[in-house]
């Protein structure tokens, strides 16, 4: 949705875009150049370790890195390289491009592109702000109030947390440097072996990156220092709400005690539920006077209560906008939550793996949202969260502010994305935001030779003045001698 936005505003401003996608637009584009990868490769059937994405609540750091995104990018990568309209435009194609638009999600090894076209590089971090990213930029990251993407954590850690948050934050930067970017290396290296003279490595592409554009924004992100090239512009796919199909917009504007909005978004489809937690759910629904719009890929459903009204897609963006929608019930993702936000619907929030903790604890701190953890959720807790979301005022008050601080920005999120894109091609990657710690080695980025020097400086200083008392004592102790 996010680089959707983005290539469309391209299109619109009369540049020729080539992308290599997933989803090919739905309609021909004279501009837009298409390389479609079909059929879509099922890494949520194929490759995930577990009996139900619900059971990723529960898994480690380590396993969500190892057992899910590190996989997640090197098959989905490789998958790409294996179709042959793929290989025909890396091995063939000739064009001459101003720029390579890549997105920052585990696809690193078509960084070569860069150095095929010799082209400057602005990427997107769908996912927000990731660890990686700070030396990446040339930016130390701060441990002490900065939260690993994947902690239930916010910016007010205690010595314990700051503790644990540094050790998972530097064991990541060091996996990723042993481990994963050396796998997506041998993948660029056979997949791009056709181009002259040595290839370069990727973490050297990476370190060329010109800008960044984040999908984060305050208040929704732990504020942080930024390099010029680090552009925060979260929530560039929300528009202005259109009017819902006919049937749904009956539905909801006839909800004379307010609408309910239940979606776990596009991976976490709410039909894989444990039959437990779906009983409690429905149940508690068809207690409600209210009325509950639910995102449920199943729509013969049994036992469903007539004021639920279910279906496998819905544009959740325009529903949060209806006036009637008081609660919002969501896995925490990045992008819902910003749609929540953007529209100021209170949340309960049920989040899963990866940031949707971190989203969610925000919002909790915020005042906007009741946190539910899936396993412990009961007919009780479900209840209790969202009749204290729906009848206490300060839910809603908190959402309306923190609402306007999301929206108050100089210029609109898209304009300000697409600037920095043209920025970068009219000064040929601009050099003159990238950072001079990023031609540092990483011994004095991190200044450990300087502490080196003090040490040594220290070491030698003690030495000496050891040396000085010792000559010192010992010469009085001779002369007492001789006296004696």
């Amino acid at each position: 949705m996010m680089i959707g936005s983005i290539l469309e505003e391209l299109l619109d401003r009369g540049h020729e875009v080539t992308v290599i996608t997933n989803y090919p637009r739905k309609k021909p584009h004279p501009n837009l150049t298409e390389i479609v990868i079909a059929p879509i490769y099922d890494f949520w059937g194929k490759s995930v370790k577990v009996d139900s994405l619900y059971d990723l609540t529960e898994i480690s750091v380590h396993q969500m890195l190892m057992d899910f995104l590190y996989p997640l990018g090197l098959q989905t990568a490789e998958y790409a390289f294996t179709r042959d309209n793929v290989m025909d435009f890396l091995r063939n194609d000739k064009s001459q491009f101003d720029l390579l638009l890549a997105e920052q999600f585990y696809q690193e090894a078509y960084l070569m592109l860069a150095h095929k076209y010799k082209v400057p590089i602005v990427s997107i971090g769908t996912f927000g702000f990731a660890q990686y990213m700070g030396p990446m930029m040339g930016l130390m990251n701060a441990w002490s109030h900065v939260p690993h993407e994947f902690l239930p954590f916010t910016d007010h850690m205690s010595l314990s947390q700051r503790a644990y948050n540094s050790f998972v934050s530097s064991y990541e930067l060091l996996l990723r440097s042993w481990y994963y970017l050396p796998e997506q290396q041998a993948m660029a290296d056979k997949y791009f072996s056709f181009l002259p003279g040595p290839l370069p490595r990727l973490s050297e592409l990476e370190r060329q990156v010109s800008v960044i554009l984040l999908n984060s924004y305050p208040p929704l992100t732990s504020t942080r220092a930024k390099v010029p090239g680090l552009v925060q512009v979260g929530g560039l796919h929300i528009k202005e709400p259109k009017r819902l199909p006919e049937d749904l917009q009956t539905f909801i504007d006839e909800a004379k005690d307010g609408v309910i909005y239940f979606s776990l978004g596009t991976n976490l489809r709410s039909a894989d539920m444990p039959p437990e937690k779906l009983s409690v759910i429905l149940k508690v629904f068809g207690s409600m006077k209210q009325r509950v719009v639910w995102k449920f890929e199943d729509e013969g459903i049994k036992n469903l209560p007539p004021n639920v009204l279910v279906r496998n897609w819905l544009p959740q963006s325009d529903i949060l906008g209806h006036r009637n929608v008081k609660v919002f019930i969501t896995h925490g993702g990045l992008l819902g939550t910003q749609e929540g936000v953007h529209r100021a619907v209170p949340m309960v929030g049920i989040p899963i793996y990866c940031d949707q903790h971190l989203n969610m604890n925000k919002a909790t701190l915020g005042g906007y949202a009741v946190k539910l953890h899936f396993p412990n959720i009961t007919e009780d807790s479900f209840r209790w969260a969202l009749e204290e979301v729906l009848y206490n005022p300060s839910y809603k008050a908190n959402v309306e502010k923190v609402s306007q601080i999301f929206r108050d920005r100089p210029v609109p999120a898209l304009d300000e994305a697409i600037y920095w894109i043209e920025y970068v091609i009219r000064y040929n990657g601009a050099p003159q935001l990238r950072s001079a710690g990023l031609d540092l080695p990483w011994i004095s980025f991190a200044l450990l030779d300087v502490v080196g020097l003090l040490v040594v400086a220290l070491l030698v200083g003690i030495f000496i003045l050891r040396r000085g008392v010792s000559n010192l004592l010992g010469g009085k102790s001779k002369r007492k001698s001789k006296n004696e």
